[in-house]
């Protein structure tokens, strides 16, 4: 699953660039080009980084930078600040707004993906290699494929994280608060009954294996995978 990176920049040909090259590096773009856009965005879809310009309208790049970090809800998203202010002094408060990296204008696009990748790395949990079984089923996180009974399953991405993280906590219960930090994390704003959704779409995916019923619902506290 490719990275949501969120580009917060007012000019439009720098905006246009960079969404280019995001795509091109593989991740998703999501565009703003206000702190009030930005917000907006950020509550339809969580990114996984920032790219930041310091100079925006109204609300400034290092003052949208404090007020993410004083959010329990986006404390976590790590931000890139991107500016033309190449003095030691704006670097240090740029980093001290709460900045993961900072870039100066004019920047290589190469330069750019490979701070993206370092910032994501630190950041991202990796979902370990190492093939998972239980269950009948069969789930490879490094080619992203499940199967069962020879046949390849379907499933988009919050679905095989989701049964992932089943599949390696098997007969245990789990609320819905539960599940979100553990599958989609802490700062993603979804309300509990969006569990209830992906739950639905992953036993459609398993049901034509008839293997559906490894989702079990356990009334008044939650979910469990159980072979039992």
């Amino acid at each position: 699953m490719s990275a949501k990176i969120l580009i917060v920049e007012d000019e439009p040909a720098i905006q246009e660039l960079l969404s280019f090259n995001v795509m091109q590096a593989g991740f998703q773009a999501l565009r703003a080009e206000d702190a009030e856009s930005a917000w907006q965005q950020i509550r339809d879809a969580v990114p996984d980084l920032i790219l930041l310009d310091w100079m925006l309208p109204e609300t400034s790049g290092v003052v949208l930078a404090r007020q993410l970090r004083s959010d329990a809800r986006t404390r976590d998203i790590p931000i890139i600040m991107l500016t033309a202010r190449g003095d030691e002094r704006d670097k240090i408060l740029g980093l001290e707004s709460g900045a993961d990296d900072y870039i100066t204008k004019p920047f290589s696009p190469r330069e750019l993906m490979a701070r993206i990748r370092a910032v994501l790395r630190r950041h991202m949990p990796v979902m370990p290699d190492e093939t998972v079984a239980a269950g009948g089923l069969e789930l490879s996180p490094a080619s992203h494929r499940v199967t069962a009974k020879g046949a390849t399953i379907e499933l988009g991405p919050t679905e095989f994280r989701l049964l992932h993280f089943f599949m390696t906590h098997a007969e245990r219960v789990y609320s819905r608060t539960q599940l979100l930090d553990q599958v989609w994390g802490t700062q993603v704003f979804v309300e509990e009954r969006t569990v209830d959704v992906h739950i639905r779409r992953l036993r459609a995916a398993l049901e034509p294996v008839e293997m559906d019923g490894l989702i079990q619902t356990v009334r008044g506290s939650g979910y469990r995978f159980s072979t039992h």
